[in-house]
């Protein structure tokens, strides 16, 4: 069974890079960043079966990171050796979720812009109709 949190070595990384959540293959955890907590419990669990799920089909690390501009980015990555590690299938699954889960990732661009950003969130409506 997944654990709920990576090593303090991944929680204090992931903090200083706006992470909304992780998984790695390689310590067999998953990683909430607790300052998105008011996040429904639905989309947490949600977030955790895509990420879990992800790390178990192409290994490695998986983690979903906001930048300064409240942009969502799936990112992957390997540790060098690790031969069972699957670059291209990481990608394309990567490509997969994109679509899929298009709302969901939207969404949670616009939870953070407003309420860690703190933008107005009527502007941020009016700029997606557009």
């Amino acid at each position: 069974m997944q654990e709920k949190y990576l090593s303090e070595e991944y929680m204090d990384m992931y903090k200083e890079e706006n992470v909304l959540c992780a998984a790695s293959t390689y310590e067999q955890k998953y990683y909430f960043n607790q300052r998105f907590e008011t996040l429904p419990v639905g989309i947490q669990e949600e977030l955790q079966i895509m990420c879990v799920l992800f790390t178990e089909e192409v290994g490695g690390i998986f983690s979903l990171v906001f930048d300064d501009q409240g942009n969502l980015a799936l990112e992957t990555e390997a540790d060098e050796e690790d031969i069972l590690y699957d670059e291209i299938g990481s990608a394309l699954k990567i490509k997969q979720l994109q679509e899929t889960k298009k709302e969901l990732f939207e969404s949670l661009e616009l939870f953070y812009k407003t309420f860690i950003l703190h933008q107005n969130i009527t502007e941020l409506l009016t700029e997606e109709e557009e």
